[in-house]
């Protein structure tokens, strides 16, 4: 029994009974009241009984044994820990071993039980007529997928990339077993694409598939099998297909995901396209690029899976039942539309980043425009003033009341007959 033994190692108080591991009879290291009290420290009335130096130090000495006692114990340190790594995990239902997410035993098309560890299951399941254990694992270390694998014979190379993960999808036949690496997709919810902004997030489900087991271990904090097992145990027609089944049903849920991944992303691009014409603002290359980099991340999940599915359709492995094999061409096929739409994506962004590029092009030839324009305007009286500054004694209309206020006019006419030539040319104001 789990007990929380933070307060096994809690100071107790004086008085409160005795020794953690002598069920509060015992002398060494006690504290009692009354009686016991007098007997150890002198009868009453002598001065030891009420010195306080030796009432403090007996009290020290009972708590030290107390501690002592309860760090004695390894068990309760490690206990401690366990209940801190399901802390940070709370969405994770916990097993005793903290990696074990579900073990069951299936035949017939119905669970035989799941209570039951990974040694008997694959014990029972070979006892069952036609039965099939299906373990499931949740980022498990080197040494505990070291010891399932050696009661089930899975292959060492094969253990290893399903402990360090980071694996592309791919189908491996090894003697006695299949390894199949699937990358599981999640969307990240967003108002808007940014620079910045995360928009596909991947995991990794690893099956090693035999004849009469099915293994999977599940890295990231997506691609849950809770609801996944429950939906294959409520369609017993499927499940008589045996450790295949369990294949088929994560490989449908994986690319089903990979349809509503897609779907939603299919939001953010139609709204960058939008963005890209829109006048009230300044276009920008960021959200464009970086959808790109997010599209592509999908891209590297989903479209080296056609490789292992064609093998599932075509060439039908030794441990995968032959009546499956309609079902995973339906899976070949959803996932050859996800394919498609992301090519599809893919063509848009860039033409849309080339749309960007022109609209900044555009604006920037609008702003050199509007800049010439008034550049023109102003030169007229600059000249003019230019002209007259110089100073000479024989310039025309010099020594003429009215040639300062004519010449102001000659500017003022020249500049509003240029003004209205570029503002009818489009050259002033920016284009709607």
């Amino acid at each position: 029994m789990v007990r929380d033994d933070a307060a096994s190692v809690e100071p107790m108080r004086p008085g409160s009974g005795g020794h953690p591991e002598s069920g509060g009879g015992g002398t060494a290291g006690a504290a009692p009241t009354g009686g016991g009290r007098s007997d150890r420290l002198g009868a009453p009335g002598q001065v030891g009984a009420e010195h306080p130096v030796l009432d403090a130090l007996g009290q020290a000495s009972a708590n030290a044994h107390r501690i002592a006692g309860a760090l004695s114990r390894p068990v309760s340190l490690v206990r401690v820990g366990r209940k801190r790594r399901r802390a940070r995990r709370v969405e994770l239902p916990a097993s005793p071993d903290g990696r074990v997410m579900a073990c069951g035993v299936y035949s017939h098309g119905r669970c035989v039980t799941m209570d039951v560890d990974h040694s008997n299951a694959l014990r029972l399941a070979r006892t069952e007529r036609e039965g099939f254990a299906w373990l499931g694992l949740f980022e498990p270390s080197y040494e505990q997928l070291a010891a399932i694998a050696e009661e089930y014979g899975l292959d060492k190379l094969a253990v290893e990339d399903a402990v360090t993960g980071g694996q592309r999808p791919k189908l491996e036949q090894y003697e006695n077993h299949l390894f199949v690496v699937l990358k599981t997709t999640s969307y990240v919810a967003h108002t808007e694409v940014t620079g910045t902004s995360e928009v596909v997030t991947t995991g990794e489900i690893m099956i090693f598939l035999g004849e009469d087991f099915v293994v999977t271990v599940r890295h990231g904090q997506h691609g849950e099998m809770t609801r996944l097992r429950g939906r294959l145990e409520a369609a017993p027609e499927m499940l008589r297909h045996g450790p295949t089944s369990v294949l088929h049903a994560i490989c449908d849920s994986v690319v089903d995901n990979y349809l509503d991944t897609v779907e939603r992303i299919q939001v953010d691009v139609d709204q960058i396209e939008a963005g890209v014409f829109r006048r009230d603002q300044t276009p920008s290359t960021e959200s464009s690029y970086q959808m790109k980099r997010e599209l592509l991340e999908l891209k590297h999940a989903v479209q080296p899976l056609a490789g292992p599915l064609r093998t599932l359709t075509t060439d039908s492995p030794r441990l995968v039942d032959a009546g499956m094999r309609r079902y995973f061409r339906d899976v070949a096929d959803h996932l050859e539309q996800v394919s498609e739409r992301i090519e599809h994506f893919d063509e848009l962004l860039s033409s849309v980043l080339q749309a960007t590029l022109t609209q900044v092009t555009i604006a920037q030839n609008e702003d050199m425009r509007r800049i010439s324009a008034w550049v023109a305007i102003a030169a007229v009286p600059t000249a003019l003033a230019g002209i007259y500054g110089m100073n000479f004694e024989h310039m025309p209309e010099l020594r003429q009341t009215w040639g300062y206020p004519a010449v102001l006019a000659v500017m003022a006419t020249a500049c509003l007959f240029l003004y209205r030539a570029f503002k009818r040319n489009g050259w002033l104001l920016r284009r709607r």
